[in-house]
């Protein structure tokens, strides 16, 4: 179906539409790349696909423009899968079910991949034209963005001619990225131990209703995180009867700030009202907390008539408890220099059960490497003080700011042209890869900018259609600039 044909620029949604039918998950990109490598080849263009199926597409330029310098025009082609409770979707096949809200794109209970599905789009627009002026493009293309940025530390530096670097992977108009934080992912494993449920009665609690969001973007929103709410609402339990562990599980991404959870608990059966009834009561109390930035959330306690064997022991379940409780989650520190821009921070994105251990699965980011270090050591700590195991991966630098960038200035010349006015200059707590495009092909002069994106990583993540129209019209003007 053809949901955004009437829509303009109709190259720019006719592509977006079109690789909305591919399944692109992070560590699903082979449909993708191949898709983009043959579309490359099929205008007759250099094109090349890595062993990290990162696709870079060579476009010579346009008269008059033979001899300007080579830019760059990054996106990456993966995107974060979050769907609502309860949705049958697939991300390894289903394609995303688009449908247009007055001037807003969005998939039906699901992300929409606009992160950063429109950076797609906007390049093979360009690189189909035949009546846009632009320097010799470069479009690089890359894969595992939203997981570990694998795919940019894949980077083969014999690949790319290019020194200017337009990154289209920022989420507001009108603003220019040009410093972004670094980050780490980081595991800690708590092994457990289990023994026979005797006479038991089984509790599922439940959290829901959080609008969860981007574990950059959106953590100075303060918005609930709900592994940290099942760890203090266990804890508060804890202290009014005694209980076991069966399993507990939330989130699904690291990176995307979590919006539901659950537990499944034994109780004696004479507690049940009990814990109704203390369940209740931190609905209440979490519920009024976040009443502003969470109005939906639900706390709720259900008796269930699922046949379990086995729960924690009572040691183990004391463990995971009190490492749930105080496990670092959300700011831990804010710059002074920019307002309004937080400096470090970490996002419990993940929780989940196995037959022998838990795994809490965080996104630490940071602009100052040496805190990104504190709260790794820190954590850690905590982890090893419950004789729990701590890994780091997918380590990536920060972006700095470049007091002399050249394609700075012709954003600004090109946006006071069309608007009238300069963009804003902006840092963000969010990473991009042009830290470690600046480590991987050298010294590069590099923005980043993009439409109107709102709620990514989450099913209602939505696109302005003006706003996506605004953009393309700056992009090419700023490509008509260099020369």
């Amino acid at each position: 179906m053809n949901i955004l044909q009437s829509l303009e620029p109709k190259k720019v949604f006719e592509y977006f539409e079109a690789i909305s039918n591919i399944p692109r998950g992070s560590g699903n990109e082979k449909g993708i790349s191949d898709y983009l490598l043959n579309f490359g080849k099929s205008l007759g263009l250099e094109s090349i696909q890595d062993k990290a199926l990162n696709v870079i597409i060579k476009k010579p330029g346009t008269k008059g423009y033979e001899n300007a310098p080579t830019v760059i025009i990054q996106g990456h082609m993966d995107m974060v899968c979050e769907k609502n409770n309860g949705v049958e979707h697939d991300f390894e096949k289903d394609p995303l079910k688009l449908r247009i809200v007055d001037d807003y794109i969005y998939a039906t209970d699901t992300t929409l991949g606009a992160d950063n599905g429109i950076a797609v789009a906007y390049a093979m627009a360009i690189l189909a034209s035949n009546d846009i002026p632009h320097p010799p493009i470069e479009v690089l293309i890359t894969t595992d963005e939203e997981t570990g940025m694998s795919g940019a530390m894949a980077i083969n530096k014999e690949h790319i001619d290019g020194k200017i670097l337009i990154n289209l992977d920022n989420e507001e108009e009108g603003y220019l990225l040009v410093s972004c934080a670094g980050g780490i992912r980081s595991t800690a494993t708590l092994n457990i131990e289990k023994q026979d449920i005797k006479d038991k009665k089984l509790i599922k609690i439940n959290i829901s209703g959080l609008k969860g969001g981007h574990s950059g973007m959106d953590i100075i929103k303060e918005r609930g995180n709900s592994n940290k709410i099942l760890g203090r609402v266990l804890k508060g339990l804890s202290k009014e009867v005694e209980f076991n562990i069966v399993k507990l599980n939330g989130g699904s991404k690291n990176n995307a700030i979590p919006r539901e959870a659950e537990a499944v608990i034994t109780i004696n059966s004479s507690d049940e009202k009990t814990v109704i009834d203390v369940i209740r009561n931190w609905n209440d109390i979490i519920g009024n907390e976040l009443r502003t930035q969470d109005s939906g959330l639900k706390i709720e306690a259900l008796s269930i008539d699922d046949k379990e064997e086995k729960e924690f022991t009572d040691e183990s379940t004391k463990k995971v408890v009190d490492l749930l409780y105080i496990y670092p989650n959300g700011i831990n520190s804010k710059s002074v220099e920019i307002d309004g821009l937080v400096e470090s921070s970490t996002n419990l994105g993940v929780l989940t059960t196995s037959d022998t251990a838990v795994e809490f699965d965080s996104a630490i980011r940071s602009s100052v490497p040496s805190l990104k270090e504190e709260i790794v050591l820190r954590s850690k700590t905590i982890v090893e003080l419950f004789d729990g195991e701590f890994t780091t991966t997918a380590d990536y630098p920060g972006w700095e700011y470049n007091p002399d960038s050249k394609i700075r200035e012709i954003c600004q010349k090109v946006h006071k042209d069309l608007y009238g006015n300069e963009a804003k200059i902006v840092a963000i707590h969010a990473g991009v890869e042009c830290g470690l495009f600046n480590e991987k092909l050298g010294d590069l002069d590099m923005i980043s900018f993009g439409p109107n994106l709102y709620d990514v990583h989450t099913p209602d993540e939505h696109m302005s259609i003006s706003s996506v129209r605004n953009c393309y019209e700056y992009l090419k003007a700023i490509l008509k600039e260099i020369k």
